[in-house]
C-alpha cells in the first residue's frame, strides 16, 4: 500500500509543494532552459537568442523557477518609466497545478515594487482560464480586450485581455 502522504498529495497536489521550490533572478546562462520551457509552452516559443538579447538588456527584469536543481518555470518583465510589462510567464507542464506560479508571480511583483515600480500590465489569452484565475487573484483586473491578438497552432485567431495592477 502507499504511503498515505504520498497518496494525499497526488490527489491533493496544492497542499503537498514540491520542498526546495525557490525563486531567483535569471541570467544569461538561463536562456536556453527559458526557451526550451517557452516553446513548451507557448505556440511560437521564443527562442535561446531573444531570451540572451532580453536578459542582457538593463530593462528587463527576469526570474527562475528551480527546483530540485532544475528550473522548471520563469517570469519576464520590461520596464519603462514606473510601470512594467510582464511579457511571459511559464512552468513546465508536470509541475503546473501546484501553486508554484503564484509564489513566482507574487516574488516578481515584490521586486518589481522594490524597483519603484507603480503599475504592472500584462496580455494573456481570454480563454486561458488557469492563467486568468492566476493574475486575478493576485490584483489584476481587466482593462482592455485585444481583438484576434492570438493566434493558436490551427490557425484561429483568439482574443487577449490587457490586465492591470497597481502596485503602490
Amino acid at each position: 500500500m502507499a504511503h498515505p502522504a504520498a497518496f494525499l498529495a497526488k490527489l491533493f497536489p496544492r497542499l503537498f509543494k514540491p520542498a526546495g521550490a525557490t525563486v531567483e533572478p535569471a541570467n544569461l546562462r538561463d536562456a536556453p532552459q527559458l526557451s526550451q520551457l517557452h516553446r513548451a509552452s507557448f505556440h511560437r516559443g521564443w527562442g535561446t537568442e531573444e531570451f540572451e538579447q532580453m536578459l542582457i538588456e538593463r530593462n528587463t527584469l527576469a526570474h527562475r523557477l528551480r527546483l530540485s536543481g532544475s528550473t522548471v518555470g520563469f517570469i519576464v518583465s520590461r520596464t519603462a518609466a514606473d510601470e512594467a510589462e510582464i511579457l511571459s510567464v511559464a512552468v513546465a507542464q508536470k509541475h503546473r497545478g501546484r501553486g508554484l506560479s503564484r509564489d513566482l508571480l507574487r516574488t516578481h511583483l515584490g521586486h518589481l515594487a522594490g524597483y519603484g515600480l507603480k503599475t504592472v500590465f500584462l496580455e494573456v489569452e481570454e480563454n486561458n482560464s488557469p492563467a486568468r484565475a492566476l493574475y486575478e487573484r493576485a490584483g489584476f483586473v481587466v482593462v482592455g480586450r485585444r481583438e484576434r491578438y492570438y493566434k493558436d497552432s490551427s490557425g484561429e485567431q483568439l482574443n487577449a485581455v490587457v490586465m492591470r495592477r497597481d502596485l503602490s
